[in-house]
């Protein structure tokens, strides 16, 4: 194993490359995962093609379920953290499925494997309280204030993620419903309900503000929340104004966009609100937790989503 992850440069197999190539093809196409998702899983899969070379095989085809115990062992043994064999043992399954669907094993010899234990850390979250004077802080009088205060009621009343919060454009916004729609990881669109309060801010942002950021000859591409430059905004720019906010709501924790994410949950399940809506909102798509999904009305989601968020 050591051998084969030290000369990590000498080429695969033939027939190993060509079947990551042809996996890799699927899950760009099939399930719009594409960038870094796609490079982990290329990396994960060349580590298990290596491993398979360094014991005498050159093609994924020879691997059995014994071979894969063994393989996380070497990593277990090699110090790798659990977190991290989990997520390989994830890739393998998803490519040994792959290969079984179309015919090329007869059968996927990671099924009976069992997952690492990962021990599940809490996300830091903020209490109701904290997260209203943060939101509430920015300074209204001032255009880059109710900006910002526009952004931060999006960003806790739909649990958005930051790019997905930067990536808003004007059309993304459907008052009359009381939604936004959400371009999540993947290029997976969602909708999200959204309050009449964070409503109501960037109602206010879009006529007294926007109209001033923008810049003849800048193309925004119909972007929601502009710098006043009449550019979209950087994640760092975002860090930036939510570490302001909490600066100047005494807030001594550090806070960072995500939270408000992690708070949004947990501020909806504390209230009652059903754990399936939830994920529905957040949009999550994360291997482990897909099979509990399952297909929620939109309306009721909107109905949720009134009955159990703070600023609803």
């Amino acid at each position: 194993m050591a051998q084969a992850r030290n000369d990590s440069s000498r080429p695969l197999p033939p027939v190993m490359q060509r079947s990551v190539k042809r996996y890799l093809q699927h899950i760009a196409v099939e399930k719009g995962l594409a960038g870094k998702t796609a490079e982990s899983y290329a990396v994960d899969l060349r580590n298990f093609a290596e491993y398979l070379v360094s014991i005498g095989l050159d093609d994924f085809t020879a691997a059995n379920e014994n071979i894969v115990v063994d393989f996380l062992r070497k990593l277990e043994e090699m110090g790798l953290a659990v977190s991290s064999r989990a997520r390989k043992l994830y890739a393998l399954r998803g490519f040994y499925q792959f290969l079984a669907g179309s015919g090329a094993v007869k059968a996927d010899c990671t099924e009976h494997v069992d997952l690492p234990k990962v021990r599940r850390v809490l996300p830091p979250t903020l209490t109701i309280e904290q997260m209203l004077r943060i939101i509430e802080s920015p300074d209204v009088s001032k255009p880059a204030g109710v900006r910002n205060r526009a952004m931060l009621e999006t960003l806790y009343a739909c649990g958005l993620r930051a790019s997905e919060l930067l990536g808003l454009r004007r059309r993304d916004v459907l008052s009359d419903l009381e939604i936004i729609r959400v371009t999540g990881k993947g290029s997976k669109e969602r909708v999200v309900p959204i309050g009449s309060g964070a409503l109501g801010w960037i109602e206010r942002y879009q006529n007294e503000v926007r109209p001033t950021f923008l810049r003849t000859g800048t193309t925004t591409d119909d972007i929601l929340f502009l710098n006043q430059r009449g550019g979209g905004l950087s994640r760092m720019a975002l860090w930036k104004f939510v570490k302001q906010a909490a600066t100047e709501a005494g807030i001594a924790v550090h806070v960072h966009p995500h939270m408000f994410r992690h708070s949004f949950a947990t501020h909806l399940l504390e209230g009652g609100a059903d754990l399936r809506a939830v994920q529905e909102m957040l949009g999550h798509s994360d291997i482990a937790t897909t099979q509990i999904y399952t297909h929620i009305d939109r309306e009721y989601i909107r109905e949720v989503h009134r009955s159990f968020h703070p600023r609803a």
